[in-house]
């Protein structure tokens, strides 16, 4: 019983140290997924046309705020740095930090400002058409 026991021990102990030693392996996280934008309103259908993918690097300074806009066509981002909060129209606001995914509004009004003291980044994909603007200031 206790050979099987101090076996059992030492499997658990190698166990352990593999899985905190460093690997090579790639990994993926997946950082949001979700049929609504962060204020629960549903998304559209994609438009029909030819597809346009575009990929926007925005900075807001800090104490500043972007112009409200909205986007007509549906898009996501992840804020590199910074925080940032997001107002829509009805007053809903998210508050959002280095790292955090959102997935924005589409056809509503909408605007970020950076209350912090250091630039806000962050990179936003927008999944549109060869014809479509990606946002349009109000």
């Amino acid at each position: 019983m206790k050979t099987q026991l101090f076996s059992f021990l030492t499997f658990l102990v190698a166990i352990t140290a593999c899985s905190q030693a460093p690997t090579n392996t790639p990994e993926s996280e997946l950082l949001i997924e979700s049929f609504q934008s962060w204020n629960g309103d549903s998304l559209p259908a994609y438009p029909s046309g030819k597809p346009k993918i575009s990929i926007v690097k925005v900075t807001i300074p800090p104490q500043s705020e972007l112009p409200k806009h909205y986007h007509p066509v549906i898009n996501a981002g992840v804020l590199l740095s910074g925080e940032l909060t997001v107002v829509d129209s009805e007053g809903h606001s998210l508050k959002m930090k280095a790292g955090d995914p959102i997935i924005e509004l589409v056809n509503k009004v909408h605007y970020g400002k950076n209350e912090g003291n250091v630039p806000a980044e962050i990179i936003v994909f927008y999944a549109g058409t060869e014809d479509s603007e990606i946002v349009i200031k109000e």
